[in-house]
């Protein structure tokens, strides 16, 4: 199976070439998996983690199923956030262009009416449920013809209340749709939403081989909340240190938090709901590019952002719970480098905190560095991290989803 090429999975040649033109010669696993299923008309189940091509898993049958002659749209892909959604728009233009076929893309935060007459026109929309609402209620988009639906990292759409809006949508759409359901877990609710959605679906599990070695050197750093500023700086100022992601808990802590790195000579940028769309875009550019090398995020911005070369994630506010800790440090280490996740804990939360370590197998390097006496660490003295360190964890450090 290793030596399988798209062309056996039965994609058509315009489509193997277009890949083949981007480097991409032979399937990534989800791939193997999924492809051939959505090829010959069946609705599909797949759970598969972040970065695991699975954006190409669906896009590339989809350039093939959808005719150029095809009433539009003919087919809707549904993602969480503006981030993702513009990500598979710019994945799926290659294949799309080489069957002849228009790619649109459907979200808030940029004029309306001109996002509708492209969406009319496009034979692939790809949208956010809430501006999709907005273009179906002023009747300038209908779902009549869609012929293949995708609900993509279904299970945050559900995390961030999507579901009556996903709920609505689903149902303008024809019975006799296919139907593609990618999450990062086919278990409760998304499960439940997944079954109701699809007719005799194939279910894929993916979990990467190498996930149980990804190299990842878990960290909770024990502090005042006083100290927590002085111990990110350091952080940020180790010279070991590349791309960062630093996670916080609001819109307002992001932008806060910014501005305090900034006077201690300390570039960030950040991106939360509240940014534009234009802003959020701006701030990520500069993240990819390298003209800025960290990024402070909220959870629900940085969900969908897929960026490569991350080397730390910096939970500078703690996660609300064990998946929240997983999606985020699952955003370094991947396709075979290190990397490092980093937890301040105040002592309020030492409890939570220990247990999602100890669920996740973490809680040597817990205990690791809790001080003595469980007092945290105060904001004066050196790194509040220095002393034994671990190998890296073999823990899960991504999530065993999307």
């Amino acid at each position: 199976m290793s030596s399988q090429s798209f062309a056996d999975l039965g994609v058509s040649k315009p489509v193997v070439a277009a890949l083949g033109a981007r480097g991409f010669h032979r399937p990534f696993a989800v791939q193997k998996l999924v492809i051939a299923d959505v090829l010959a008309g069946r609705d599909v189940l797949a759970q598969s983690p972040t970065g695991s091509g699975k954006t190409l898993a669906f896009g590339v049958p989809i350039a093939d199923l959808v005719s150029a002659e095809a009433r539009r749209p003919a087919a809707l892909i549904l993602a969480p956030t503006r981030e993702l959604a513009g990500q598979i728009v710019d994945e799926l233009q290659s294949v799309a262009n080489a069957r002849a076929l228009s790619v649109a893309v459907v979200h808030g935060g940029v004029g309306l009416q001109r996002q509708a007459k492209l969406a009319a026109r496009s034979h692939i929309v790809v949208a956010t449920p809430g501006r999709l609402e907005d273009l179906l209620q002023r009747g300038d988009l209908t779902l009549r013809h869609i012929k293949v639906l995708v609900l993509d990292e279904a299970d945050r759409m559900l995390d961030m209340g999507f579901k009556p809006a996903v709920d609505r949508i689903v149902g303008k759409c024809p019975k006799d749709r296919q139907t593609l359901f990618f999450s990062a877990t086919l278990e409760g609710a998304a499960g439940q939403l997944a079954k109701s959605y699809t007719r005799n679906a194939v279910k894929h599990v993916h979990k990467p081989n190498g996930q149980s070695h990804v190299d990842v050197e878990h960290r909770f750093v024990h502090l005042t909340h006083e100290a927590k500023l002085g111990a990110l700086v350091r952080e940020l100022r180790d010279e070991g240190r590349g791309r960062t992601l630093v996670f916080v808990r609001t819109k307002r802590g992001a932008d806060r938090l910014v501005k305090r790195l900034g006077s201690q000579s300390v570039s960030a940028v950040a991106m939360h709901g509240n940014k534009t769309q234009s802003q959020r875009q701006k701030a990520l550019a500069r993240f990819e590019s390298g003209a800025v090398d960290t990024l402070v995020a909220t959870d629900v911005a940085a969900r969908g952002i897929d960026v490569a070369e991350i080397t730390h994630v910096i939970n500078f506010d703690a996660p609300e719970d064990r998946d929240a800790y997983v999606h985020r440090i699952g955003r370094t280490a991947r396709a075979g480098a290190s990397g490092a996740g980093i937890s301040f804990v105040m002592a309020d939360q030492t409890h939570d905190m220990g247990r999602i370590a100890a669920d996740l197998g973490l809680s040597a390097q817990f205990d690791d560095e809790r001080p003595a006496g469980g007092r945290a660490t105060p904001a004066a003295g050196g790194s509040p991290h220095k002393g034994r360190r671990h190998a890296p964890s073999r823990a899960p450090s991504r999530p065993a989803r999307r």
